[in-house]
């Protein structure tokens, strides 16, 4: 479990690419190695994933054909930057929302707009996502816990949006501060939500036949 609470920025050193399956090595910040070993879950970009190898802070994760296809991830370049955080320990103080590490999918930024102190961005929201994201209501983007600030229907001119409100402290510890419109963001929804939604679905889907 995690709780989208981003605890650094890992930077990919290293890409080993085979047949619809990838190595990427990332340099951990040294605090976040403490304890690491062989078999533990860490997040990139909100992705759980398993550590395969430790050299020193240069750690290793294998990531299959789905994780390739369904997330940001399969893009990545040697010199780009992840968000990290590992899994949460019983005891830890939660601030975030409780995250499984498993996206759902991704959403394109397709406005930034910029007010004094903050950032608000707008993502499209597939239909498929949409039955699950309410205003402030809970979303993992690209491994963050952050509020919906706002959620609009399609129309004649433009599919249906959300968006999130980034503070200074979110944009500087995060690689949400360098993205711009074009860019593609992993969602995991909360949930709690996509359980309640589906559950519902089903009882009144049985109850019409």
């Amino acid at each position: 479990m995690f709780t989208g609470i981003v605890q650094g920025v890992a930077e990919v050193v290293e890409i080993r690419q085979l047949e619809a399956f990838r190595t990427h090595v990332v340099k951990m910040p040294n605090d976040l190695c403490t304890g690491l070993a062989l078999g533990a879950s860490v997040a990139h970009n909100g992705v759980c994933l398993t550590v395969t190898h430790i050299d020193d802070n240069r750690i290793s994760f294998d990531l299959m054909r789905e994780t390739l296809q369904l997330t940001n991830l399969g893009a990545l370049d040697v010199g780009d930057c992840v968000n990290i955080e590992r899994a949460a320990r019983f005891g830890d103080e939660i601030g975030g929302h409780a995250m499984s590490g498993h996206v759902l999918g991704m959403v394109e930024l397709v406005e930034l707009e910029e007010a004094p102190n903050n950032r608000r961005l707008w993502f499209g929201l597939p239909a498929e996502m949409g039955r699950f994201v309410f205003e402030k209501g809970y979303i993992g983007v690209d491994g963050i816990s952050l509020t919906v600030g706002a959620v609009t229907a399609a129309n004649d001119s433009e599919h249906a949006r959300f968006c999130v409100n980034l503070i200074p402290e979110t944009l500087a510890r995060t690689t949400l501060g360098t993205r711009g419109p074009g860019d593609y963001v992993n969602i995991e929804v909360d949930p709690q939500t996509q359980a309640i939604v589906e559950t519902v679905e089903r009882v009144l889907a049985a109850r019409h036949g």
